[in-house]
This record gives structure tokens, C-alpha cells and sequence, in this order.
């Protein structure tokens, strides 16, 4: 967990995604996962296979399944 300068503390997760391959495929999963409560920021390395949340509370797997799959894609 990170902390930032006011003292709110910041929850960092990483998922593995099947089926990502390019910059749209970034785009649309950044939208989806930005649209859940609390989330902050996402990064997605699509080389890796791999996304990054922060978020100021833990996020639920079965609401970022369920974002991921509405961005066309599966969680490993």
C-alpha cells in the first residue's frame, strides 16, 4: 500500500487480462476499470498481460471481471 502527502492511503492491485494485443485494446480497458468507485488510476502493459489499479478502497475481483468483460476481455 502507498501512501500520498495528505494521508490518504492508496490501494495498488494487478490483474492478469487474456486477449489484449494493442493500443485499443489498452484504451477500452481503461475506460471500463476508470468508471469503477474509487478507482484513481489504471495502467495496462499489454506486452505483460498485466493491469494496474490504484484505487482509495481494495476493489472487488467480481466487479473488475465484470468491467473487464465488458471491455471484450477476460481476466486469467
Amino acid at each position: 500500500m502507498h501512501t500520498t502527502n495528505s494521508s490518504t492511503a492508496i490501494v495498488g492491485q494487478t490483474f492478469c487480462v487474456i486477449g489484449m494485443t494493442c493500443h485499443h485494446c489498452e484504451m477500452a480497458i481503461t475506460s471500463e476499470l476508470s468508471k469503477l468507485p474509487a478507482v484513481t488510476r489504471v495502467v495496462v502493459d499489454v506486452a505483460a498481460g498485466t493491469v494496474t489499479t490504484e484505487s482509495s478502497t481494495p476493489l472487488d475481483g467480481t466487479d473488475v471481471a465484470a468491467a473487464i468483460g465488458e471491455a471484450g476481455y477476460e481476466l486469467a
